[in-house]
C-alpha cells in the first residue's frame, strides 16, 4: 500500500522522532502537517519539505491550537488520514521529590495533549470513515521503574486510552497504534530535570549504535512508516522498539 498523498498531521515535529518521521514521510509522497512550539524549527522543516509540507505553532495542551492545526490539514489538503500524537516531556525524580508542578506537566502534555488531539481529529475521521490515530507511547508505558512513577503513569494512560479508542471507533474505520521506543537519542533527555539522572542517560545517549544502547529517531520513524503503510484491514496496535542491549 502506498503512502503516497496521505495526510499525516505530527505533534511533537520540531525535532527528534517527530522531526525525523516527518521528512521520512514527505520523502515517500506523503502530505505532512507539522505542529510544535518552535516556530523556526518548524518553518526549517516545511521549507526542507517544499509542497509536501506546512506548519502551524501548536502548543498540544492548547485545544484551540490543537484544533487549528487539524483545521489547517483539512483546508489545505482536504482531509486526514493519520493524526501522529507525538508531543511529550519526561521529567525524572522520586515521589518523595513532591515536585507537584512537574507532574502536572507531565499530565497535560502526555496525556491531556493526547486526547486533545484525539477529540479534535475523531469528528473528521468519522465523516471520512476512515484514519488512523498514532501515539508515541514508550517501554516506559509497559514497565515500571524507579523514579519515574509519574511519567510511566501517563505513559501506561495513553495505552489504555488508545485501546479505548481502538475498541470504541473500529466501526468507524478508525484505528489506532501506539509505537514504544525504549532509549532514543532526542532532546526528551534534555526535560528530565534531575542532573544525576540526566547524566546517566546521556552517557547512554553518547554510545556508539555498535554498542546497542539507544536507538535513532529514524528508527522510530520506521516503525510509524510501517504502521501507517498498512492496508485498511489491518491494524498495528502496539509495536515495542528497544536498543538492541536495552535492560528493561
Amino acid at each position: 500500500m502506498s503512502i503516497k498523498g496521505k495526510v499525516v498531521v505530527i505533534t511533537g515535529a520540531s525535532s527528534g522522532i517527530g522531526a525525523a518521521t516527518a521528512k521520512l514521510l514527505a520523502a515517500k509522497g506523503a502530505k505532512v502537517v507539522l505542529g510544535a512550539r518552535r516556530e523556526e524549527r518548524l518553518q526549517a522543516l516545511s521549507q526542507a519539505n517544499g509542497d509536501n509540507a506546512v506548519y502551524q505553532v501548536t502548543d498540544v495542551t492548547d485545544r484551540q491550537q490543537v484544533r487549528a492545526l487539524i483545521d489547517l490539514a483539512v483546508s489545505k489538503f482536504g482531509r486526514v488520514d493519520v493524526l501522529y500524537n507525538n508531543a511529550g516531556t519526561m521529567p525524572q525524580g522520586n515521589l518523595s521529590d513532591r515536585e507537584y508542578d512537574k507532574w502536572q506537566m507531565m499530565l497535560n502534555v502526555n496525556i491531556m495533549g493526547v486526547l486533545n488531539g484525539i477529540g479534535e481529529v475523531l469528528p473528521i475521521m468519522q465523516k471520512q470513515h476512515d484514519g488512523l490515530i498514532i501515539a508515541t507511547d514508550s517501554v516506559a508505558g509497559h514497565v515500571v521503574y524507579p523514579a519515574s512513577a509519574v511519567y510511566n503513569g501517563t505513559k501506561y494512560a495513553v495505552r489504555a486510552i488508545m485501546e479505548g479508542l481502538r475498541q470504541e471507533e473500529k466501526e468507524h474505520g478508525i484505528r489506532s497504534t501506539i509505537v514504544s521506543p525504549g532509549a532514543v537519542r532526542t532532546e526528551l533527555v534534555n526535560t528530565i530535570g534531575n542532573t544525576q539522572i540526566q547524566a546517566g542517560i546521556s552517557e547512554l545517549m553518547n554510545a556508539d549504535d555498535r554498542q546497542g544502547l539507544a536507538l535513532n529517531p529514524e528508527d522510530i520513524a520506521n516503525a510509524v512508516l510501517f504502521a501507517i503503510d498498512q492496508p485498511k484491514h489491518v491494524a498495528i496496535s502496539e509495536v515495542l522498539v528497544r536498543p538492541a542491549q536495552q535492560e528493561v
